[in-house]
């Protein structure tokens, strides 16, 4: 691991304290993968382009762009311009003393710039290149232009999404994204453990169809060997069952009990225990065989109960269920608040910032969030060109009046 990091800010802490990370990614994978990082303790140095810096720091919803802030919590952010000369030596000189490099621009941007994988690991033998792409770093698809929603399609998820009767929906988040920055995050870890046996860097190639191809489950070998295509099937899973979204007197409840001994104890729950017996429900294919009719039924007793009835009904019988939460009830409920996987975060824009916390909870060597993302664009360029890589005051002021920074 690359030494002598001095913890920035206050509190530093995690498994990975001693690990240096550029950032040269835009949007949301790249950056996602480097907040992860960060999380868990390494000094995520962030390199924006001068002048009107990563967009990320414009979306959002709500009366001010705040995701920025999540995005790039606990990171030092500098600018320079990758295009010119200049902006490349200064990469050079960071990836010298970094252990890993993220980024997420087309395939053969970095070549283009002359920063290839071949460029970098002779300053660094021990470089982990992380890449993460639309379509990967190889292949005939490699250099389109490629972004979340293209790979969520292309990996078939949005063909599952939706309801049979209309046309395929999408999750209301950047799903593709995320998936492709937590499968970079994961190789990125599984690169410095080899390098901390080998000596080696390598490249992580984290492509956003791939990360998505991954989670799929079974469609594949369901195609491949019976020729079945799973369809959009709405709020249930085709055979699963119970398992669903039941209208109560006064809202929707989820309602999960499709393990033949949970669903006994539903029955117990809704006083039906001749249920268990039914030929129709008495085993996990006869259920699924009739999941319409046996969905209808339980609507039929939830839809006359108020939903606090139907918790205190599932939680007394030890039945999976719960309401749909938004971030209001997130903010509000007890388990979150005693798991503090939501906590208030220093801020430059507010005085607190709510954000969700790091995750997973480390028992020996927990990371903290130290700050939200610095809102001043190229905040820490004194301190990284200054301090880290020894420039002089007028060196800066130069690079400065020749918009490199």
């Amino acid at each position: 691991m690359t030494k002598s990091i001095e913890n920035h800010g206050s509190n530093r802490s995690g498994p990975i304290t001693d690990v240096r990370v550029i950032e040269l990614g835009q949007l949301i994978a790249g950056p996602f993968c480097g907040q992860l990082l960060a999380d868990l303790g390494a000094d995520v140095i962030k390199i924006e382009p001068p002048g009107k810096g990563d967009p990320m720091r414009e979306w959002g919803q709500g009366d001010i762009p705040l995701w920025w802030s999540v995005c790039a919590r606990n990171k030092r952010c500098i600018t320079a311009n990758l295009r010119l000369t200049e902006g490349q030596e200064i990469v050079k000189s960071l990836v010298s003393q970094a252990d890993i490099l993220i980024e997420n621009f087309r395939p053969g941007t970095l070549e283009k710039w002359g920063l290839g994988y071949d460029v970098l690991s002779k300053l660094n033998p021990g470089l982990i290149l992380v890449r993460v792409s639309g379509y990967g770093q190889t292949g005939p698809y490699s250099k389109r232009a490629g972004y979340a929603a293209i790979g969520e399609a292309m990996a078939g998820m949005r063909y599952l999404t939706g309801w049979p009767d209309r046309p395929p929906s999408r999750v209301g988040l950047s799903i593709g994204d995320s998936l492709a920055a937590i499968f970079a995050c994961n190789g990125a870890l599984a690169a410095l453990h080899h390098r901390d046996k080998t000596g080696e860097g390598q490249v992580v190639d984290s492509a956003i169809y791939e990360a998505v191809l991954n989670i799929m489950e079974s469609t594949i070998p369901e195609y491949a060997v019976s020729g079945h295509t799973r369809e959009r099937s709405g709020s249930v899973m085709p055979n699963i069952a119970p398992s669903n979204l039941y209208r109560c007197a006064d809202g929707f409840f989820l309602i999960a009990a499709n393990q033949d001994t949970v669903f006994g104890r539903l029955c117990d729950a809704m006083s039906r225990p001749e249920l268990k017996n039914d030929s129709r429900f008495n085993s996990h294919t006869a259920r699924g065989e009739n999941q319409r009719v046996l969905d209808e039924l339980i609507e039929q007793w939830t839809n006359e109960r108020p939903v606090a009835e139907i918790d205190e009904l599932m939680q007394r019988h030890s039945v999976p269920a719960g309401k749909i939460f938004r971030a209001v009830d997130m903010l509000e409920d007890p388990h979150f608040a005693h798991r503090e996987a939501i906590v208030d975060v220093p801020s430059e824009q507010l005085e607190t910032l709510k954000m969700q916390n790091i995750f997973p909870k480390l028992s020996k060597t927990p990371g903290n969030i130290r700050w939200a993302g610095p809102e001043k664009l190229g905040q820490h360029n004194e301190e990284v060109y200054c301090d880290l890589l020894g420039m002089s005051e007028e060196k800066l002021f130069a690079l400065r009046k020749t918009g490199v920074i």
